[in-house]
């Protein structure tokens, strides 16, 4: 479908030239009868050199009343605008917002109630010079009585550059409710059949299948002229991504539906899609499929084995690697058995929280949350929880204390680690490392959890076994081969200074955490949290300096209580805060995100680089620094052609989940680059690199993204 030019420019060129208040009016006069009003509106103040003008036709309807879709139903008539008395006009297309269904006495009408506005494309006749459109509208409104009415609206659109208009973001608005094709939503309509039925009619049975699972679907069908079809029977698929519709039907013979094409149009919460398939007789042979798809899901179980491999090696696990480290070194000397035990509790721990993970974003999903990879970062409570985890960790490595567990436990943890870390350490240990993980996503990732994220279940629960499995891989290397770490050097006082230093890795680690939970909630949360923490380690490290003081003696309660009030603070303060739409400090003019401003953006010439990120994704951090805002990539960003958005997922937002799920993605980083010769956009790998983002760029504007000497 093709976007007006300029009308979903708005944001995107107000940012840009910093004008935002600066639009001016460009509409008709209101054409009022006693119920009703209607006007012309236009997008921009001018015609420029546009090949198409993006207009509307506004209607305010009196509370009761209706107009109708194109395709009005059982009864009713559509808008009928007769163009003929404008100057400088080729033709006039109307693209109709999704509809409203009515059901009164049995019949079956479509239409809209209170406000719509009908987007217009207006082709000029001569492109450049002023345009005038007029036009005698027939409507018929209807309440409790129909009244056909007819009223007059004209507008005048100077030559001159296209300025953006005060009502081009009405016009985007219900542009963006318009149906668009089926299959770029995800949507597969798969086949209509029909047999004969009592009293002349027929029944008609449509199958459409979803990548997503469906909410509230409804469906209209607009066959052969004469034909007609009430309200759908709707039966979802076990999973909820496949759907069929059973309709009566009837106005013409079944000879005439056999073989005609049907205009279908799917209506969901938030989604409307259109697009067409030829009816044929017979019904037995469309049913749900639903299921488990295993030849679809093979390919990404092995993506998400490699995906979990790779995250071992991503910037956002590294903190964990002085966990991972110490673990090998504890085992030196110690037996195969010992080393075997150990590390399968560590990989039984990773494997134990993406099993969580899988449950908890299954349930969510089944609640309607829009859901993601790492989302747990964007919540403030969360993170306080990490930093005391965080905290309670390093005073460990530190010694300041140990977990003493009841004594039956002990000797078997003792007894199974050698002395040094029960299974229980090591279980915990796999879970720490899933947990810090997740911010992150690495290359085969974002894939295989857009998979498991668009499906059902089951497919969820088997990528995240899978993505498990992957990231426990060098565990479980160890463990089939034990003598790697039984090898190390047996564990002594060098093992202390070990420990400090590598403590020094989580205390980073918690220092990360407190940024983040300052971008989402607030400096004042940030320090106290922080200041908090710093009181846990203080009262660890007076409880290891003085172990005979009475104050000793109180300190795990006290570290107990500190610990609480921390994860605890969040709750009782507003941390909702505003998202900072200000760029970062770089020589790149960054705008805030903006979905619908980019069609337009990109039929004038620009190319859009969009960067979704948060400050919670390491990945994004080195994305940034290495690639994005140095050398080639930042010049190229830099230039005048080229318009740079930034997506700040830091805390949540349902616009940006939902933009990552047209791309199968549910999680960051995600970078994509649009142009003229890609309007779909050029999605980027999630580790960047210059010849990646150069190449994509090439891509989506046909010449080279840097200018060569």
């Amino acid at each position: 479908m093709f976007k007006r030019i300029l009308t979903l420019a708005t944001v995107a060129f107000a940012c840009l030239s910093g004008m935002a208040g600066s639009a001016i009016a460009a509409s008709s006069d209101w054409a009022k009868t006693d119920f009703t009003s209607v006007r012309l509106i236009s997008a921009v103040d001018g015609t420029a050199a546009l090949d198409e003008i993006p207009l509307g036709l506004e209607f305010k309807l009196d509370e009761g009343w209706k107009i109708y879709w194109r395709n009005p139903g059982d009864a009713g008539l559509p808008p009928t605008p007769d163009w003929s008395a404008s100057e400088n006009v080729s033709d006039v297309m109307i693209d109709w917002p999704a509809p409203h269904r009515f059901s009164i006495f049995g019949l079956e009408t479509f239409g809209y109630k209170d406000h719509v506005v009908l987007p217009l494309r207006v082709k000029p006749t001569t492109p450049g010079q002023p345009v005038t459109l007029t036009g005698a509208v027939n409507y018929l409104a209807c309440s409790e009585i129909c009244v056909p009415l007819d009223v007059n609206v004209s507008l005048n659109l100077p030559a001159g550059q296209a300025g953006v208009a005060d009502e081009a973001p009405l016009i985007n608005r219900f542009d963006s409710t318009v149906p668009r094709p089926a299959k770029s939503a995800g949507i597969t309509l798969q086949k209509a059949g029909f047999t004969e039925a009592d009293d002349d009619q027929f029944a008609l049975r449509v199958a459409a299948l979803s990548q997503t699972t469906f909410d509230a679907p409804d469906l209209i069908v607009e066959g052969p002229a004469g034909s007609y079809f009430d309200k759908p029977q709707v039966t979802l698929s076990d999973d909820g991504r496949q759907v069929y519709f059973d309709l009566k039907g009837g106005g013409v013979a079944t000879d005439d539906l056999d073989q005609a094409s049907l205009t279908l149009t799917l209506l969901d919460t938030n989604n409307a899609v259109e697009g067409s398939l030829q009816a044929t007789e017979g019904l037995a042979d469309i049913e749900p499929s639903g299921g488990l798809n295993i030849t679809a899901l093979l390919p990404i179980l092995g993506l998400a084995l490699l995906g979990g491999l790779i995250l071992n090696l991503m910037p956002c696990v590294l903190p964990v690697l002085s966990m991972k480290l110490l673990s090998v070194v504890s085992h030196g000397g110690s037996h195969k058995k010992d080393v075997r035990r150990g590390f399968l509790a560590s990989a039984a721990g990773i494997l134990t929280a993406f099993l969580i993970l899988a449950g908890s974003l299954a349930a969510l999903k089944q609640a309607g949350v829009v859901i993601g990879w790492g989302i747990q970062f964007q919540q403030p409570v969360f993170l306080a929880a990490m930093i005391v985890v965080v905290t309670l960790f390093a005073a460990n490595l530190l010694g300041f204390f140990q977990i003493r567990l009841p004594d039956a436990v002990s000797d078997i943890a003792a007894n199974a680690g050698h002395g040094k870390q029960g299974l229980t350490g090591h279980f915990v240990t796999g879970i720490f490392a899933t947990v810090l993980a997740t911010p992150c996503s690495a290359p085969f990732l974002g894939t295989a959890i857009g998979f498991a994220l668009s499906q059902g279940t089951t497919e969820i629960f088997a990528v995240f076994i899978a993505l498990g499995i992957g990231l426990a891989a060098p565990y479980l290397l160890v463990a089939l081969f034990p003598g790697v770490a039984a090898a190390m050097p047996r564990p002594g006082a060098w093992m202390n200074k070990l420990r400090a230093v590598l403590s020094l890795a989580l205390i980073g680690t918690g220092i990360w955490l407190l940024t983040v939970l300052d971008s989402i909630a607030g400096r004042d949360i940030t320090i106290s949290v922080g200041a908090l923490s710093v009181l846990i380690l203080a009262v660890f490290a007076t409880r290891r300096l003085t172990p005979k003081a009475r104050v000793a003696r109180f300190a795990p309660v006290a570290a107990a209580i500190l610990s609480l009030a921390t994860v605890a603070l969040p709750i009782t303060k507003d941390t909702v805060r505003p998202i900072k739409a200000e760029p970062l400090v770089t020589d790149t003019a960054w705008i805030p995100f903006d979905e619908s401003a980019i069609p337009a953006l990109v039929a004038s010439g620009k190319t859009v680089f969009v960067d979704v990120t948060a400050d919670w994704c390491i990945t994004c951090q080195f994305n940034k620094k290495t690639v994005v805002e140095v050398g080639q990539v930042a010049e190229w960003l830099q230039r005048d052609d080229v318009v740079a958005m930034r997506a700040d997922w830091t805390r949540p937002s349902d616009e940006i989940s939902h933009y990552l799920n047209k791309f199968g993605r549910y999680g960051i980083p995600f970078n994509v680059i649009y142009g003229p010769d890609a309007p779909q956009g050029v999605p980027l790998p999630e580790l960047l690199t210059t010849d990646d983002v150069l190449a994509a760029a090439a891509n989506a504007n046909g010449k080279t993204a840097v200018a060569q000497d």
